[in-house]
């Protein structure tokens, strides 16, 4: 092991857990079986023994990997560092531990899988043994359209019930699932379409966001204008509008389902067969493919939320996000593995008013709840009341990803909201990772907006600019291979090796800022992009804005670290009033940072915004309001929000 196996201490712990979560912890019960007494200890071991963690992990959390008559090795690391394969020697389907275990279970059959809350109210949801007879009917249609192994299919809906369906039932005959954010335009769609091949599209008549009608398959017939390989589109009937239909090219969801009394089992396939490409996008250039295997995805997700976050049979994870986005596949899959519920939520947690995510809890019985930083400081600015009057007293954590947190927002959701009982799990990885690098655990101590330590099975540090170890903020790099790792960017293998391998030999670089602290937590500090380097110092950017929202008039803020001829660089914030009449001077709001951070880091330009640029789920888009400032290439656009224009930042005089 080369990294550091540092997990939080309980000095500087807001929350420390107890005997009972230990109790229940499959993490400690797994730990406990093989001999460990600590977590540093048995990390240690999931890094120096990868070929006894991955294969114990795969059993302890219900992988069925079929050996053939002659094992191979479980890594397999022949084409190179960074093209490792796992598991060579054995087959496997995800839908047989995601989907036919479960229905095939007694106890958990007539369980819920899979809800669905829209935007506009609708609830939809799915038992165990609903889900299977659905992906065993929609995978058989997709045979009879002559949908065969390897061939691309794209996913364009909302978080509902059917992209869990169409997501396994691609599995089921080893077809490529090309999920995409449901919020894009015409433009962003086609061009992941022709990047994919993509030979069938899944869409639904339309959806709503805040109300208003997003009609998704004229946006699909659009870009399928200029999407060639596209054969088929299926059309989800969600909300009944009237939509226009291409013949002998268009189908209705219900129609494609073959409604047999027997269907055929799922393929056995190698494990490192493609199940997912996700397409990131770029600062520049084209979005890149992720790619993603059956046991990469099937095996890191039940890692993550079976060990991190406990997740368990009776379990219900309740997030918002959409299928576009890593997290959306990760938590269907995730949760499926380890026999839990999943409530996928679309739209806002403001929407139509801020007691929505508290609502979903109670009417769900939500156990583990996810909640963006951004989403909790929107919520903790637009609440008229403190904390919930709701029940959620089902909750038993909070899970949060995405980016970093600020201090006040994770203090009103931890205090506030969870009455200081609630662990709040921290997670940070990325798509390329499939899954997380670092997170809180429900049997370490968590102190605020940090994490706990790395996942099992990766070899985690945090570099300085020489490559050395340090105690500074530096870049967060892994020195191993692990399962959920991308197979490489999709018919792009150099772009992939010149993105993450190129910095320092046989290192990942992710292009996260990170740091440990006296206590051993780790803190993300936002991208190595984002980041500013003022006086000699590399600082991110989130330390100067939870400095700035502090200040009881100020609801949002970001900064950005724009070139100077005499100090290389300066910092220039944008901030939105809570109301423009309390604001008071810009030397005075510089002052609180300089009180907290010291005066090289107050910010040289103050502007007041109307918004900050966000992703359409919720993310400050630092380098977006960079580039418009500056009058730089914005390069990629497509993941902005349109409620939050650029236009409302100003720029460079």
């Amino acid at each position: 092991m080369k990294g550091r196996a540092s997990f939080g201490r309980t000095e500087g712990a807001a929350w420390i857990p107890t005997t009972t979560h230990f109790d229940r912890s499959r993490l400690a019960a797994m730990m406990k079986r093989c001999g460990f007494t600590s977590l540093e200890e048995f990390h240690h071991a999931s890094i120096d023994n990868p070929e006894w963690f991955w294969a114990e992990a795969a059993k302890d959390l219900g992988i069925p990997l079929r050996n053939l008559p002659t094992p191979g090795p479980v890594i397999d690391e022949t084409e190179g560092r960074a093209f490792p394969k796992w598991f060579n020697g054995s087959r496997l389907n995800i839908v047989e531990s995601c989907v036919d275990r479960h229905a095939e279970n007694p106890l958990l059959a007539n369980r819920i899988a899979v809800v669905y809350e829209a935007d506009n109210g609708i609830r939809h949801s799915l038992t165990f043994a609903e889900l299977k007879q659905n992906v065993d009917q929609f995978a058989t249609g997709l045979l009879r359209l002559g949908i065969k192994q390897n061939d691309r299919i794209a996913f364009f809906m909302p978080p509902v019930p059917e992209a869990t369906i169409a997501l396994m039932a691609c599995a089921k005959i080893g077809a490529i699932g090309v999920p995409t954010f449901s919020g894009y335009g015409s433009e962003p769609l086609a061009s992941r379409l022709q990047a994919a091949q993509a030979k069938v599209i899944i869409t639904v008549d339309s959806t709503t966001r805040r109300g208003k009608t997003i009609p998704m398959k004229a946006i699909a017939d659009e870009a399928l204008l200029s999407s060639s390989s596209v054969e088929h589109l299926i059309v989800i009937r969600l909300n009944g509008n009237d939509i226009h239909f291409t013949e002998n090219r268009d189908y209705w969801w219900h129609d494609i389902l073959c409604n047999l009394s027997e269907h055929e089992p799922p393929v056995q396939l190698n494990p490192n067969q493609p199940l997912l490409i996700i397409y990131t996008s770029g600062t520049t250039g084209a979005p890149k493919g992720i790619v993603h295997s059956h046991i990469g995805y099937a095996l890191k997700s039940a890692v993550d939320f079976g060990y991190a976050f406990d997740l368990q049979e009776g379990d219900m994870l309740a997030w918002i996000t959409d299928m576009g986005w890593m997290l959306g596949p990760l938590m269907i899959v995730g949760s499926l593995q380890c026999g839990s519920s999943v409530t996928m939520i679309e739209g806002l947690p403001d929407y139509p008013s801020t007691s929505r995510l508290w609502d979903i809890v109670q009417r769900n019985k939500v156990t583990v709840l996810g909640i963006s930083p951004s989403a909790a400081r929107n919520l903790r600015i637009s609440s008229a009341i403190p904390n919930p009057s709701t029940d959620i007293s089902t909750l038993r954590a909070f899970t949060s990803t995405g980016e970093a947190w600020d201090l006040t927002s994770w203090n009103w959701l931890f205090k506030d909201v969870g009455q200081s009982k609630l662990p709040i799990l921290n997670y940070s990885g990325g798509t390329e990772t499939g899954g997380g690098i670092l997170s809180c655990y429900t049997i370490t101590p968590q102190s605020p907006g940090s994490l706990s330590g790395p996942l099992p099975g990766i070899d985690v540090d945090v570099l300085n600019s020489d490559g050395n170890a340090t105690q500074d903020i530096g870049e967060l790099v892994i020195h191993n291979t692990w399962v959920g790792m991308t197979h490489g960017f999709w018919n792009d293998d150099e772009r992939y090796i010149e993105t993450y391998w190129k910095q320092w030999p046989n290192t990942w670089v992710h292009g996260d800022l990170a740091s440990i602290d006296g206590h051993g937590f780790w803190h993300i500090h936002g991208r190595s992009d984002d980041t500013l380097k003022i006086s000699g110092r590399r600082i991110g950017p989130s330390e100067i804005e939870t400095a700035l929202i502090s200040l009881p008039f100020v609801a949002e803020a970001a900064v950005i670290g724009v070139p100077d001829a005499m100090k290389g660089q300066v910092i220039v914030a944008f901030i939105v009033m809570r109301s423009e009449a309390d604001k008071p001077s810009d030397h005075k709001i510089s002052e609180v940072v300089s009180s907290t951070l010291g005066k090289a880091l107050a910010p040289s330009k103050i502007h007041c915004v109307k918004s900050l640029p966000k992703t359409k789920n919720g993310k400050i888009m630092r380098r977006l309001i960079r580039a418009y400032y500056l009058k730089q290439d914005l390069g990629d656009i497509s993941s902005l929000d349109p409620l939050t224009p650029l236009a409302h930042i100003p720029r460079q005089a």
